[in-house]
């Protein structure tokens, strides 16, 4: 047949191979443009037209230049059969075309296309990469499970070219469209050589690993046959010898410890009735493993176990407070534990919640209250638990189902007594697996939790003796109804001083000892102690703290390991030295105020902290403007104190004119930290009355309250944290609500011995406290 360069010929698009030279190939063709092209070159006097893969096989039907790959193969048409979904071809591969012009693209696809020639180059990488892809081919088809042809040589050499067997061997592998038009494109033998060359190295190594697959399981498979036989065996020499089975020996055993062990009655019909299913399943049945896991965790559990309190109140006392430092109202309740322990020994054990910041002692309080009553103690952390079968466990039907953790502590602890605490019930999560929290409103309640029910265990049990402890670090993420169930127990911030005695007491010696030093070679003074609380560290608990001192000592630890002999003791001027520049800066005093800068009190996780509260009017200007990254309650707070000084202007001797000529702006920093709350308000007004009265607030005068528009001050929350704060800040002077007077028994006593408190009931009490010479102003009626 002649080949002249360039022609016009049918175009059949496919969508998922490639066409090479030299090769045959069974197509079928259903779109109606490919019938189209196959009639039309069914036609021809030579019956041949381009096979070309198109490159997005999604598409119907390509109609552009653009939609097909720009090489393909001129073919011959050897046989066609008609089907009811079209045609079915044998085509056979002759030469490499470039499609140049699209001429026609309905009905079908006519294009105008010229001979690629055949390349020609030769040498010895092309020799190399030939014999290499020789010996692959015959590795891969071993591995396969083909049997190579002997005479496979001499059919590679009928194709007479090495490009002609690197078409004849990319055909016959498992290709994508891509690779395989990379190698039809290829424009010499030595690219096409390397391309399939890595085609095929690949193919080995998916063929290898096939291969070791299929030798691990059969080897796995004849292991297991094998230990199937020696049982079988084992069993037959036993029977013959009187001996008991394996099987038969598991479960007498385990009828003995049933035998023996002290189950209340319905626990133990339920264990005899599951042994005797147990006694005639095979070991190989699925339930037989399930039964006998569950048979285990009910001879385990303790049904009746019990340790015996230590009820020397004397005793206790002593061990929480050699483990704790103050906290005095949780020791006071344990206590009172006791006491009603020992007038009546069936009394339900507490359910206390402990809630304060990071660092306070919670978890370890825990500990300090299992060795005081003489308990043993489990602990388990609740954060970011989401699946409520975690706590009452997954039912037996389940593949690989457990006891849910609470059975699991109980478990462990060997005893129904414990104490049980549960970390973090503030960060337990909620999902489509159910809701954690729901599954602790039965655990943690005393009425219900004698009954507890597990879904593993199925049968129940009694929790009522357990001390269950729980913590959290913020009490709005709690449900209600679960904070119903628990006694709420406040873990407040150490102040300063507690930090100090927290410090020599229990954390110096526990760094000391960690870092294999002796309290002669290291002494940390108490100024030393108190520089590093406050300007090294800024938190409510000790954790930074101890890990500041740890970091101390184990610089010094440094200098005895290179050989220094003489003891070291670490003065204040030493810190920079050892631990770097100074980070906290505590809120002092003030100076001077002038007017419109009033001292407020704040509460933060990490304690108490002075707040300025700062105003300033801007002429020409109006209304309020509030910065300070304040939230939604203080900045109703401040609208407020605005209305109040508003509406009593002529009473404290403001021209209202201001108000219309001037507009007003509050600051207050730290611009960075977000604030929000309503104990700010008393000093908003303060400020508010001091800028528009010309008159400075007193600077030894701090004050917190929230406020109405009538101008009643209300009582707020954190006081003891807040009066600490004023005292480090130095301030001697405290403006409170009246109802928070009682409140003040929080207070370390020598700190309420040295600050003069002012009660309030109403604002016109706080500005003639906080401001010096302001006008008298009338008695507020009702008040």
């Amino acid at each position: 047949m002649t080949m002249t360069p360039i022609q016009i010929l049918p175009v059949l698009p496919l969508r998922n191979t490639v066409i090479f030279p030299a090769t045959f190939a069974p197509l079928s063709a259903g779109r109606p443009g490919s019938v189209a092209a196959i009639e039309a070159a069914v036609g021809r006097e030579d019956k041949s037209l381009v096979i070309v893969a198109q490159r997005d096989p999604q598409q119907e039907q390509p109609n552009k230049l653009e939609d097909l790959y720009p090489v393909g193969t001129l073919a011959v048409i050897r046989k066609l059969a008609r089907t009811a979904n079209g045609l079915d071809i044998l085509v056979q591969g002759l030469e490499r075309v470039r499609l140049l012009v699209l001429e026609q693209a309905e009905p079908y696809l006519r294009a105008r296309v010229e001979m690629v020639a055949w390349p020609e180059d030769a040498g010895p990488e092309v020799e190399a990469l030939y014999r290499s892809i020789l010996d692959i081919a015959r590795r891969i088809l071993e591995l396969s499970g083909a049997e190579a042809p002997p005479n496979l040589q001499e059919i590679v050499a009928q194709q007479g070219d090495p490009l002609r067997v690197a078409y004849f061997i990319g055909s016959m592998l498992s290709l994508d469209v891509p690779k395989e038009q990379a190698l039809l494109e290829a424009t010499t033998r030595l690219e096409a050589l390397r391309l399939l060359y890595q085609y095929l190295q690949h193919e080995l190594q998916v063929q290898e690993l096939r291969h070791k697959i299929q030798e691990q399981a059969q080897s796995e498979l004849t292991k297991q046959q094998r230990e199937y036989m020696l049982r079988q065996q084992l069993r037959a020499i036993q029977e013959e010898l009187g001996e008991k089975s394996p099987e038969k020996a598991e479960i007498d055993e385990l009828r003995q410890r049933l035998a023996e062990a002290d189950l209340p009655d319905f626990a133990r019909k339920e264990a005899e009735r599951e042994l005797n299913r147990l006694e005639r399943l095979p070991p190989i049945a699925p339930d037989y493993q399930v039964i006998r896991t569950w048979l285990e965790l009910v001879l385990e559990l303790p049904w009746r176990k019990e340790t015996t309190d230590i009820l020397d109140i004397a005793h206790a006392r002593q061990i929480l407070d050699e483990d704790h430092y103050g906290l005095q109202e949780i020791k006071e309740r344990i206590l009172e534990h006791l006491a009603v322990l020992k007038l009546n020994p069936e009394a339900k054990a507490p359910i206390l919640c402990f809630v304060g910041p990071p660092g306070v002692g919670k978890t370890s309080l825990g500990q300090s209250i299992a060795r005081a009553l003489g308990r043993r103690f489990e602990r388990q952390s609740l954060g970011g638990l989401h699946d409520e079968a975690e706590l009452r466990g997954h039912r037996r039907t389940y593949i690989g189902a457990m006891p849910g953790r609470i059975i699991q502590a109980i478990r462990r602890a060997g005893v129904k007594n414990p104490v049980l605490m549960l970390d973090e019930v503030d960060k337990i999560g909620r999902d489509f697996r159910g809701d954690p929290a729901a599954a602790l409103l039965e655990i943690l309640d005393p009425a219900q939790n004698s009954q507890f029910r597990d879904n593993y265990l199925d049968l129940p049990f009694d929790l009522s003796k357990v001390i269950f402890i729980t913590t959290a670090n913020n009490l709005m993420t709690i449900p209600q109804p679960l904070l119903d169930r628990m006694e709420v127990l406040r873990l407040a911030g150490y102040t300063p001083e507690e930090k100090m005695q927290i410090a020599l007491r229990y954390l110096i010696p526990r760094q000391l000892k960690e870092t294999g030093l002796t309290p002669e070679q290291l002494t940390i003074p108490p100024e030393t102690v108190e520089r590093i609380i406050r300007r090294y560290t800024r938190e409510a608990g000790v954790r930074e703290l101890e890990r500041t001192l740890g970091r101390l000592a184990r610089k010094v630890a440094v200098r005895f390991a290179e050989g220094r002999s003489e003891p070291v003791t670490v003065r204040p001027d030493d810190l920079p030295d050892l631990l770097g520049p100074e980070r906290f800066f505590p809120e002092l005093a003030r100076e001077e105020l002038p007017p419109g800068v009033a001292t407020g009190l704040a509460w933060t996780e990490t304690g108490g902290e002075v707040l300025y509260v700062e105003a300033v009017l801007l002429p020409a200007g109006e209304g309020l403007k509030l910065t300070g990254q304040l939230g939604d309650v203080m900045r109703e707070s401040a609208r407020a104190a605005l209305s109040y000084v508003w509406s009593h202007a002529e009473d404290l001797g403001i021209p209202p004119k201001k108000f219309r000529k001037h507009g007003i702006h509050i600051h207050v920093p730290a611009g960075a930290v977000p604030k929000d709350g309503p104990s700010a308000g008393v000093a908003m007004v303060t400020a508010l009355t001091s800028l528009l009265t010309g008159l400075p607030a007193r600077k030894d005068t701090a004050m917190t309250g929230e406020i109405t528009l009538t101008g009643l001050v209300l009582p707020v929350g954190g006081i003891k944290e807040k009066v600490l704060a004023a005292h480090r800040a130095g301030i001697r002077r405290v403006i409170l609500p009246r109802e928070n007077q009682k409140d003040l028994r929080e207070v370390p006593e020598h700190v309420r011995n040295e600050i003069e408190f002012v009660f309030a009931g109403h604002l016109q009490e706080v500005l003639r406290a906080s401001i010096t010479n302001l006008p008298r102003q009338p008695a507020a009626l009702g008040v």
